[in-house]
């Protein structure tokens, strides 16, 4: 039982110092200097972005109610990869809250 309150204690002082550290910025700079904008890298000419954004809009204004199921499928198909060219190469990596957790028992267990 003591292990388990020790281990409780250990992940709040370990979880509560990184707003600690967070807040500890210099009151001096400016604002505007600190944040690096990311630069994205558009691949994509203007003509095909605009052929893109045409088309979207065509389907958005299509009447849909008109279509059988598989149109509306391939319609859906179709906005998707549309979807996809824009975005683009590039991904994100979610940490769920449990694996989080997990990670954080393993490097307090470990070292």
């Amino acid at each position: 039982m003591k292990k388990i309150i020790f281990f409780v204690i250990v992940a709040v002082f370990t979880l509560s110092s990184s707003l600690v550290f967070a807040g500890n910025t210099d009151r001096t700079a400016d604002p505007d200097k600190l944040a690096v904008p990311a630069q994205t890298e558009n691949k994509l000419s203007d003509a095909e972005i605009d052929r893109i954004t045409k088309r979207v809009e065509e389907i958005r204004n299509m009447d849909k109610g008109d279509l059988t199921s598989e149109e509306k499928i391939e319609l859906k198909n179709e906005m998707k990869e549309m979807r996809k060219t824009i975005k683009g190469p590039g991904g994100v990596i979610y940490i769920g809250a449990g694996s989080l957790l997990l990670i954080i028992i393993l490097v307090i267990l470990l070292v």
